[in-house]
């Protein structure tokens, strides 16, 4: 009897002692699985705070534009505001103030195509180019539209302009420098030109037919399909036949843009340095 009272003693310690043990290391392992998990994002966090750029230098290989995932924003920039009136006419017509007023038809025309839209500016404000091209850089499924009104050409006509081709480059790093964004975006940003530039075309006669290409600032720094359409013109006597100008404008935007998601949504995905 005494034997195996200190046996099962014996046997009985040994369990607790090995029930003991298995806890201890479960505590060991919970403890060593959850301290890693609070040290990693203070360091993400230092180096977020201390490596971002006041301005961005480089955009990633695809630029935030995933294009088979579909056309579904308009980043709209009415151009420039604040202390930028930009043209100005004999009248006082401002050009910042009508491409404001020209936005608000913009808007609803895109959006009745069931498009999402984001401007650079609901005010009398004036966004840095950059920052202006960073709202669209930073969107997936996007196209740019800046609006401008000239203080030249034929009153009552409208022309669209792309960017015009960027010189060879030999970079081999995969990252685009923040003023060649549009590089891969040139083909589609024509085809778009030239879809709007056809509708407005047959809105407003004495209008090209095709897009035309310059080297147009706003346009070089963003990665999306891209076009600064262009009203004539701030020397009109009368500022009311600038503002008639608005629906059609509108209209043609919003139907080339409706015209032009097919082909934006079969392109492959860009980013990569032509």
């Amino acid at each position: 009897m005494l034997l195996d009272v200190q046996i099962s003693l014996r046997n009985g310690i040994l369990l607790v002692g090995s029930v003991l043990a298995v806890f201890l290391a479960a505590v060991a392992l919970h403890s060593s699985s959850q301290a890693p998990q609070t040290r990693p994002v203070r360091a993400t966090q230092a180096l977020v705070s201390q490596s971002a750029p006041a301005q961005p230098a480089m955009v990633p290989p695809v630029a935030g534009q995933t294009q088979r995932g579909g056309l579904s924003v308009v980043v709209l920039d009415p151009a420039h505001g604040g202390t930028d009136p930009g043209a100005r006419g004999t009248g006082g017509v401002r050009e910042s103030d009508l491409v404001l007023e020209f936005s608000d038809s913009v808007r609803r025309a895109l959006e009745a195509q069931g498009l999402r839209v984001r401007q650079t500016r609901q005010g009398n404000d004036d966004p840095s180019l950059d920052d202006r091209s960073a709202m669209a850089n930073a969107q997936r499924g996007t196209v740019f539209v800046t609006l401008h009104v000239s203080s030249t050409g034929l009153p009552g006509t409208v022309r669209v302009y792309t960017m015009t081709d960027f010189p060879p480059t030999t970079d081999t790093t995969g990252m685009l420098p923040w003023d060649r964004a549009q590089a891969p975006f040139l083909e589609l940003s024509r085809k778009l030109g030239d879809l709007v530039q056809g509708q407005l075309s047959l809105q407003f006669k004495g209008s090209p037919s095709t897009a035309q290409t310059a080297a147009v600032r706003q346009l070089r720094t963003t990665a999306a399909p891209a076009i600064a359409v262009e009203v004539s013109s701030v020397t009109v006597d009368d500022r009311a036949a600038l503002e008639r100008m608005a629906p059609g404008v509108a209209d043609a935007i919003a139907r080339g843009v409706a015209a032009f998601r097919p082909i934006y949504e079969a392109s492959p995905a860009a980013g990569v340095l032509p």
